[in-house]
């Protein structure tokens, strides 16, 4: 799939606690679309609450796609996210329903906006030889050439740590770097950022927050034992720390307040330089309806079928 294909994706993103999820489904009913998920962390299974996932309630209104798919064990970086969405949207598409591409992972929404550059074929005299290696070594090696690879290489699993130090060493570069190139300059599809004034977006963080204490997240923390990509998610740590008595309540939500005001600013400064998303400014009078005909202000031939997308 590329950009100027029949039916795109229309992206709806911006940072964390901005109101995507009530957005996306407002817009959806207004045009006839379906919600696919672009969270990292909402694809796995667990941690509602504090992936901050649509509520059941949500849900129902209308279809979701990708949330609770992966395992906590199942390793996922852009390019398996594009695998699996890719299918998604083409269904919905050919359903005559509008996919509407839904998240804050910056790095997920351009590897399916611009896809990622191709990473070179497996060699199999190098691969013989890597898999003889013990994989302390191979990570050692891995971590050598590509410091950044214990972001989106699961050190643990001997396969994936072989195929980045292949790419490592086919390429002569990172193959964290490689996995973030993209195949081309125009992105396939339309979409807008939801913005606030920092202030009130950071007062919505806070809330928030408390908001997930008030629905289980202590609970849910406590029950979650799984490995993997959701451990990574803000409050985890915070929260573990406290259940371990080394923070108090107190202390560790203001550790996940702070974490998550940190994360919102480092989407906002991702997503100022997507400058083909359209922006659209939410205040306190907003509400997810209000954000959706802002939207279809700006793009009105979304209440028109898909095949009527502007290619020009």
């Amino acid at each position: 799939m590329k950009c100027g294909e029949a039916y795109p994706p229309f992206y709806l993103t911006g940072p964390t606690a901005s109101g995507k999820s009530g957005v996306a489904v407002a817009l959806a009913e207004r045009i006839g679309g379906e919600v696919v998920n672009a969270d990292a962390f909402q694809l796995y299974r667990g941690l509602d609450v504090l992936t901050a996932k649509p509520s059941l309630a949500e849900r129902e209104r209308v279809p979701h796609h990708l949330y609770d798919v992966l395992d906590p064990e199942s390793p996922c970086d852009a390019q398996r996210y594009r695998e699996l969405a890719l299918p998604v949207i083409a269904d919905i598409a050919g359903r005559g329903r509008w996919p509407i591409v839904v998240g804050g992972s910056g790095l997920y929404i351009k590897a399916l906006s611009h896809g990622l550059a191709e990473l070179p074929k497996g060699d199999e005299v190098l691969r013989v030889e890597l898999r003889a290696m013990p994989l302390e070594e191979k990570v050692s090696r891995l971590l050598a050439l590509d410091p950044e690879a214990a972001q989106n290489v699961p050190l643990a699993n001997p396969r994936y740590v072989e195929r980045a130090l292949e790419i490592c060493l086919l390429t002569g570069q990172p193959q964290s770097a490689l996995r973030q190139n993209f195949a081309q300059t125009e992105p396939w599809g339309r979409g807008v950022v939801l913005s606030w004034e920092r202030e009130a977006l950071y007062a919505r963080i806070n809330q928030r927050v408390l908001a997930m204490l008030d629905s289980g997240v202590l609970a849910e923390v406590t029950a979650f034992h799984g490995k993997g990509g959701p451990e990574k998610a803000i409050g985890v740590k915070e929260l573990r720390a406290h259940l371990a008595g080394e923070s108090t309540l107190a202390e560790a939500v203001e550790a996940m307040q702070q974490a998550t005001r940190r994360y919102a600013k480092r989407q906002g400064t991702w997503f100022t330089r997507e400058t083909w998303l359209q922006t659209i400014c939410l205040d306190s009078t907003s509400t997810p309806e209000l954000a959706a005909a802002q939207v279809i202000g700006h793009f009105p031939w979304l209440k028109s079928l898909p095949h009527s997308y502007p290619t020009g």
